[in-house]
Order: C-alpha cells, then sequence, then structure tokens
C-alpha cells in the first residue's frame, strides 16, 4: 500500500524531555510491518485461549447471520402481508425445514412459533432487532483519553453475543485479554529492571510508568485487529454471500456492490496510515512528559514549596499538559476526518443497494420481506469490507505505541558477562590498575589500586565528585570498569554471573530507598524469610529499634502513612542500614552512612559496624571525620584518582599529606 504524508518531524527537543531512547516519530512501512508482526510472536503463549476465543467470537458472529433475518421476512410476508406460507419463496436451505413445519399453520400459530424461536435465541444468544443487538461487555465509558481507552483494552471484555454463549465468550475474552498484557507489562518491567546503571540514571521515572501502563496494553489492539479481522470478515462475507445467492440467485448484484467498496476504500485509507502513526507517536511522547512532570513534582514537593516554586512548577505542568492536549486532539481530528469519511463512502454503497431493492421490490420480483432480510444482510457484507479496508490505518496507532515498548526492550540490559558462581567470598576485594569512562567520554577513575579484606572497615575519603561512589560501585558491577582488574576472591567480577555476585554484596544508597510497606517488609526484603528476632536485631545494631517499638504499630507501621510521614531522616537511614546488616552478605557497602546521624548515634553505629565487620568487609564512603577516623584502612581520593591510603594514624602522621590536609581544613573550619 502506498503511503503519502509529509516527512517533517515535530520537536524531537520537546520529546527529548520525555526520553533520549526514542524521539523519532516517522516510523516507515516496512518498521510499521516488523513492530506488528513481532506483537504478533506473543500469541504462542494463549494458543488454545485464542483457539477457543476465535471459535467462539466466529460464532457469535455467524449465528445470527445465519438465524436472524429469516424469523423477520417470515413475520413480514406471511403474517403483516398475509401471504400463504405455503407460497413463501427465497429462502435459504436451511430454512426449509421450518417453512415446512409451518405448512397448515394459522398466523397465530405462526406468531406463536417465532415466539418460541425469538425467546430461546434470546436466552442461547441474546437479543436482536432491527438497530439494536446484544452484547456481553465490561468497559468504562470511553472518551479520546489513553486513560479510559487502556482500562478498556486490558479489562474491557467483549461479545457481540448475549445470553449464555456471549457471557461463556466474555469470560474467556477477558481472561485472555488480561494474561496477554500482563504477560507483555510484565517483561517490559523486568527488562527495565535489568537495565544498567548508567542507563537508569538517565531514564525519566514517568517516561518508563508510561511505556509500561499505557504502551504496553495496544498489544491487546493488535493482537485481535490482526487476527480476528482478516479472518472473521472474511468468514462472515463468504456466509452472507454463500447465503444471499442461495435464497436469491439471480441478483448476484448484491455481492458486486459490496465488494466495490473494497479497493477504493483501501486506496482512500492507505493515504491515512503514516499521519496517524505520527501523530500517535508525537502524542504518547507528549503524554509521557506529562506523567513525568507529574511524577518529579510530587517527588520535590518539599523543595517547590520551600523555595517557592508552585507558580513555575504551575506554569511548566500547563505548557507541558497542553502540548500534551494539542497533539491527543490532532490524533482526534485525524480519526474524526477518518471516520467521516468512511461514513460517505458506506452511505453512498447503501443508498446504491437501497434503490436496487426497492426497484425489484416495486417491480414485484422481491417482496417487503425480502427487502427486510436483504438490509440485515446487507450490513453483514458491508462491515467485513469496511473492517478489511480500513484494518492497515488502524493498526497504526497502535504501531506507535508498541514502538515505544520495543524500544525501551531493546535497550542492551546489564550484561551479565561471567558464567561463573562466586563461591562463598572468604577473602575480600583486589582491584588493580582500573578506570572508569562513563559512556558520554567523562573519565570518572584512573588507575585505581585496592586491596580491601574481610574483617576491616575501609572507608573511601575524599572532596566531592572525587569517584568515590564509582569506584565503590566497581564492587557488585554496577559500572564494568573500562581497563584494570576487579576481583573478589581472585576472580574476576567480569567472569562472575550478577546472581551469585550480588547475592554476597549489599550496597546501602546514600539516597534513601524505603518502600511504601511495613518497616518490618522494608527491613526484611533482602532476606524476606528473615524472622522477627532476626529483623530485630538488625534494628537494634542500626540504633533504631527503640524507636520502631515506640511507633503504635511497631514493626507494622506502613512506610508512607501518617505515621511514617513523621520519621526523620536519619531514622529512615537507619533503617535503610539496618535492612543491608540483615541481608548478612560478606561485603557491605554503606554510602555517607552517618551523615544525617547525632554524634552519639554516630558513635553507637560505627561501634556496631565494627562488631559487624569481624566476619564481613565493611566499605564506607564517608566525609564525617568521627566516622572515618574509627575505620581500618583509608583510602583518598581526588579527581578520579587514588592519592593515598593507608591506616588513619598513618595518613595523619605525613605533614603534607592529602588526607591530613582533608582533616586540618575540617576541623579549621
Amino acid at each position: 500500500m502506498a503511503e503519502t504524508g509529509p516527512s517533517r518531524l515535530p520537536d524531537t527537543g520537546l520529546d527529548a524531555r520525555s526520553s533520549g531512547i526514542d524521539i523519532r516519530t516517522d516510523i516507515d512501512y516496512r518498521e510499521a510491518a516488523q513492530i506488528i508482526a513481532r506483537s504478533f510472536e506473543y500469541i504462542r503463549f494463549f494458543t488454545w485461549r485464542y483457539i477457543g476465543k476465535f471459535v467462539l467470537k466466529l460464532g457469535s458472529y455467524a449465528l445470527p447471520l445465519a438465524l436472524i433475518p429469516w424469523p423477520v421476512k417470515i413475520l413480514t410476508d406471511h403474517v403483516i402481508l398475509g401471504i400463504p406460507i405455503e407460497e413463501a419463496t427465497d429462502y435459504p436451505t436451511y430454512v426449509w425445514p421450518l417453512i415446512n413445519a409451518l405448512h397448515g399453520s394459522s398466523v397465530l400459530e405462526i406468531i406463536f412459533w417465532l415466539a418460541a424461536i425469538g425467546i430461546t435465541l434470546v436466552v442461547l444468544i441474546g437479543s436482536y432487532t432491527t438497530g439494536y443487538e446484544d452484547e456481553t461487555e465490561a468497559g468504562l465509558a470511553q472518551g479520546h483519553d489513553y486513560a479510559t481507552q487502556v482500562e478498556n483494552k486490558i479489562h474491557g471484555g467483549y461479545s457481540t453475543a448475549g445470553g449464555i454463549y456471549g457471557y461463556t465468550e466474555f469470560k474467556l475474552d477477558i481472561r485472555l485479554l488480561q494474561s496477554l498484557n500482563h504477560t507483555l507489562r510484565a517483561q517490559l518491567f523486568s527488562r527495565i529492571g535489568a537495565l544498567s546503571m548508567t542507563q537508569l540514571e538517565d531514564q525519566r521515572i514517568g517516561d518508563s510508568i508510561y511505556r509500561v501502563m499505557y504502551d504496553a496494553p495496544q498489544i491487546n489492539e493488535i493482537f485481535y485487529e490482526l487476527t480476528h479481522t482478516p479472518i472473521m470478515s472474511t468468514v462472515l462475507y463468504l456466509q452472507a454471500v454463500i447465503t444471499v445467492l442461495n435464497a436469491y440467485p439471480n441478483n448476484s448484484e448484491i455481492f458486486w456492490m459490496t465488494l466495490a467498496v473494497f479497493p477504493v476504500w483501501v486506496t482512500l485509507s492507505s493515504l491515512f496510515s503514516r499521519p496517524v502513526r505520527r501523530r500517535g507517536q508525537a502524542a504518547r511522547a507528549a503524554g509521557a512528559i506529562t506523567t513525568s512532570t507529574i511524577e518529579e513534582g510530587m517527588d520535590n514537593v518539599l523543595a517547590v514549596q520551600s523555595l517557592g516554586g508552585n507558580a513555575n512548577e504551575k506554569e511548566h505542568f500547563a505548557g507541558d499538559s497542553g502540548e500534551s492536549f494539542k497533539r491527543h486532539r490532532a490524533v482526534s481530528l485525524l480519526w474524526m476526518f477518518i471516520g467521516s469519511f468512511g461514513s460517505f463512502v458506506s452511505s453512498a454503497v447503501y443508498w446504491l443497494f437501497l434503490a436496487f431493492i426497492l426497484t425489484k421490490v416495486i417491480d414485484g420480483d422481491m417482496t417487503p420481506g425480502d427487502l427486510a432480510a436483504l438490509l440485515v444482510y446487507f450490513g453483514y457484507l458491508r462491515g467485513p469490507m469496511m473492517s478489511l479496508s480500513i484494518l492497515w490505518v488502524r493498526l497504526q496507532d497502535n504501531v506507535a505505541g508498541m514502538r515505544r515498548v520495543f524500544a525501551m526492550m531493546d535497550l542492551p540490559a546489564e550484561d551479565d558477562l561471567g558464567s561463573i558462581d562466586l563461591p562463598a567470598i572468604q577473602d575480600g576485594v583486589s582491584i588493580k590498575q582500573a578506570g572508569l569512562v562513563y559512556p558520554d567520554g567523562r573519565r570518572a577513575l584512573e588507575d585505581v589500586s585496592l586491596d580491601a579484606k574481610i574483617g576491616q572497615i575501609v572507608a573511601l575519603v575524599g572532596p566531592t565528585g572525587a569517584g568515590k561512589t564509582s569506584l565503590a560501585y566497581l564492587i557488585p558491577r554496577f559500572h564494568v570498569a573500562s581497563e584494570g582488574d576487579v576481583r573478589i576472591d581472585g576472580y574476576a567480577v567480569n567472569q562472575l554471573t550478577l546472581q551469585s555476585l550480588r547475592s554476597q554484596i549489599t550496597y546501602v544508597f546514600q539516597e534513601t530507598q524505603l518502600f511504601s510497606d511495613s518497616i518490618l517488609d522494608n527491613i526484611r526484603y533482602g532476606k524476606p524469610d528473615a524472622t522477627l528476632e532476626e529483623v530485630q536485631a538488625a534494628a537494634t545494631t542500626a540504633g533504631i529499634d527503640d524507636f520502631i517499638q515506640s511507633l503504635p504499630d511497631g514493626y507494622q507501621t506502613r512506610l508512607g502513612s501518617a505515621t511514617s510521614s513523621k520519621l526523620s531522616v536519619g531514622q529512615k537511614q537507619r533503617i535503610s542500614i539496618a535492612r543491608g546488616l540483615l541481608r548478612d552478605s560478606k561485603i557491605l557497602i554503606l554510602d555517607e552512612p552517618t551523615s544525617a546521624l547525632d554524634p552519639e548515634t554516630e558513635q553507637y553505629l560505627v561501634r556496631a559496624l565494627h562488631e559487624a565487620a569481624k566476619n564481613r568487609l565493611v566499605i564506607i564512603i564517608a566525609h564525617r571525620l568521627s566516622t572515618i577516623a574509627q575505620s581500618d584502612h583509608i583510602v583518598f581520593l581526588d579527581e578520579g584518582r587514588i592519592l593515598e591510603q593507608g591506616p588513619p594514624a598513618e595518613l595523619l602522621s605525613k605533614t603534607d599529606g592529602h588526607y591530613r590536609r582533608f582533616v586540618e581544613l575540617q576541623t579549621t573550619t
């Protein structure tokens, strides 16, 4: 199908604020086909459910098509017009047994049997009358917003039948929709979690949320459009053609009139495919920007309020939201135009068809009952052709969403370079002439060498930006050294599996990382099977047990509730430390563990860490001298290089030493 349209891209600078992953909105025909094919591969997870749904859906269309029009014709011709049932003509083969059974029946008897048939059909497949049909569905009232559209794609099961049949299909449809979407969402969420630390730091949280919540469900639409529409439309069209030609063998014009709309509508609708894709992609990028703005505004609400930035944030959000509205409006207007255009073509064919049938009725070649029956069949002849002809265009907005999903899933995951499982750590860490260069070319570390043994407390010290955290990141392989060698117990970390490596290393980050869950479950997050006694022991070591016990709900206090919102930064920090201690890993890395603690609590924690270090390696990134001084080994860094290292007393004895100047600067200040 030919595609036309402008090649000018929208404001990619604005879209880049959403994410640098995928800001190119121009998707060509080949890429769209590849995305559709890749989406379709997910059918393998639900083959039997899909087959069941397909069979039921086929029946929900085919049964009404085969059964509904003919009672209408019988009622019109033989009850209203009074034509004797024995003079009946123009019925398909499978209806003649009913006609023959009605021979000799009075008008009231015919009405009775038609009513009985109608009640049976209502119970089995629902009610079908002119301009109305039963359907079984569960969905929100839907507008042009992605929120209700997505919810209906996930949870809005649907059947074109009612009654027992429709309920059965509806239940299977909901199960299939939810399972399909859950599978893709879970894969995407897992992929995001597997990204490298560098990629995660560059990715806006709101954009990731948008891809999981609003882009991933587009696979449901592709799945159904690509499987049900072509097959169902073809089968229903052929069934309608066979039935009509069986009843009216001398009126093949009916068939050609509805078939003629297909090539015309395919040619015209193909002009819209590229604009739909481009506008859909641009609208989703703008929606992701708005989501990110909300998330970041709420996350930094205290800074906004303290700095009087409410007006700026309001203006910022209004701009992003306005752009999102403008782009979604463009999508809606485009679909409105496509719909109007389709209605024009469909109406033209309808009036042509109606004129043809009325001429036949006036000439006496058909009865008014034939008119009623054929108008029903006209919908079944025209509908499949319209569905098939616009199929490619309908897929394009879904393609835009799935392109964003696959762009995220195709990002290189954190490389699990190794194949060796690390045995229980016995010795410690050895780093030789290691260096680290970030993807943007900035050098973070150069020629770094360090030996740290089990039983030691090692302090990484230096000015801000010296490379302390970058050095610590090399050990659990959050960053991979660009050069040099990083080993644990003689094993190069690049040769170790990530699971075996990180299962023996606990990293407590400087920023408090707590979940909206109970304090108990937060502390035992890294060791879910820990007993309450083990949790309390870790909390006691971290100096937070007494405070937790004083809370009304104790360890069951939920973080995020009114009570926990009153926790100080230091209290939250100690909960994080307790979580790290509970895991009982051989290497414990603490990034600024005492920065928010008072001197008394700090001294208590440092003493506890000395006790904990008897059977593990504790690495502390710190600026506070009171913490640093009680370590066994100090590593002083500046500008990505280790300038000196050794015991605290030894480094202090150097009159021109870097660490001594660092200490003097702090004590003088």
